[in-house]
C-alpha cells in the first residue's frame, strides 16, 4: 500500500468513526451545554418494557435532533451520602443538549409527543421531579 492510499484509509476511517459517534455539536467553543434531569419511578413489573422502548425507539428518534449531545437511562444503585431520594425513585433520565433552545424543539416536536409516552405510561407517578442545569 502506498502512502497516498494509506492516507486515505485513515481519511476514511476517520470519517466513519465520526458518523458512528453521533452528531457533531455546532456550537461556539464557549457555550456550553444543559443537562436535564428526571428522577423517574418506573414500575418494576415493567422496567423491561420501558429500557426495550428507550433503548430502540426514543433515544434512536432523539439523537436524529439538532443540538442533541447525549441521553441515558440509569437505574439507582444506592444512596451513598445526603438526604433520601422520594420513596420509590429508581430511575434517572438524563439528557445532554447544546442548549436549552434546541431541547424545546425536539420537546415540542410531534416525535417527542408520540414517543414520550412510551417511558411515561412505564411509571407509578408521573408527577416526578425534573432538572435543568447548566454545565460551567
Amino acid at each position: 500500500m502506498g502512502r497516498r492510499d494509506a492516507l486515505a484509509t485513515l481519511a476514511g476511517g476517520a470519517a466513519a468513526a465520526a458518523a458512528i459517534a453521533g452528531p457533531a455539536r455546532a456550537q461556539s467553543p464557549t457555550a456550553k451545554p444543559i443537562l436535564l434531569y428526571c428522577d423517574l419511578k418506573v414500575d418494576p413489573a415493567r422496567e423491561a418494557e420501558m429500557l426495550e422502548h428507550f433503548h430502540k425507539r426514543f433515544k434512536p428518534a432523539g439523537a436524529k435532533f439538532k443540538g442533541f449531545i447525549d441521553l441515558k437511562m440509569l437505574k439507582l444503585r444506592t444512596l451513598i451520602q445526603g438526604d433520601k431520594l422520594p420513596p420509590a425513585v429508581n430511575y434517572r433520565f438524563q439528557l445532554t443538549y447544546e442548549n436549552e433552545e434546541l431541547r424545546q424543539i425536539w420537546i415540542a416536536s410531534k416525535v417527542h409527543a408520540d414517543l414520550w409516552p412510551g417511558i411515561e405510561n412505564t411509571l407509578t407517578d408521573k408527577n416526578f421531579h425534573v432538572s435543568l442545569f447548566d454545565e460551567v
